[in-house]
C-alpha cells in the first residue's frame, strides 16, 4: 500500500495537524516508511509464540476479589467541597 499526497493531506486534516503543501511529500514518505515496516512485521512467522506482557517472564500480581468495608458516606463526603443529601454536588454543565 502506498500513501499519496492527497491521502497524507487527509490524514493530517483528520489529525488536526497543519501541514504546508511543500511538506506533504515528506509526510507521505514518512507514512510509506511506517507502512513498509508494518508489512515487514506481517512477514514474521509467529505461530506458536505465546503473547507476552513483558520481555522477561513474569506473572502479573493478582489480588483476591473480596468485598471491602463500605457504608461510610459521611467519611467519604467529608472532603467534598459541596455535598448534598449524601451525594457529591457538582455544577450544572448541561442547560
Amino acid at each position: 500500500m502506498s500513501i499519496d499526497l492527497e491521502t497524507a493531506a487527509k490524514v493530517a486534516k483528520l489529525a488536526r495537524i497543519k501541514v504546508e503543501d511543500d511538506a506533504l511529500p515528506a509526510l507521505a514518505e514518512e507514512f510509506n516508511t511506517i507502512l513498509g515496516f508494518i508489512e515487514q512485521l506481517n512477514e514474521v512467522d509467529v505461530d506458536g509464540v505465546e503473547p507476552m506482557t513483558s520481555v522477561t517472564p513474569m506473572r502479573l500480581k493478582r489480588r483476591e476479589d473480596v468485598v471491602t468495608d463500605g457504608n461510610m458516606p459521611e467519611k467519604i463526603l467529608s472532603n467534598a467541597p459541596d455535598a448534598r443529601e449524601g451525594f457529591f454536588a457538582v455544577p450544572k454543565v448541561v442547560e
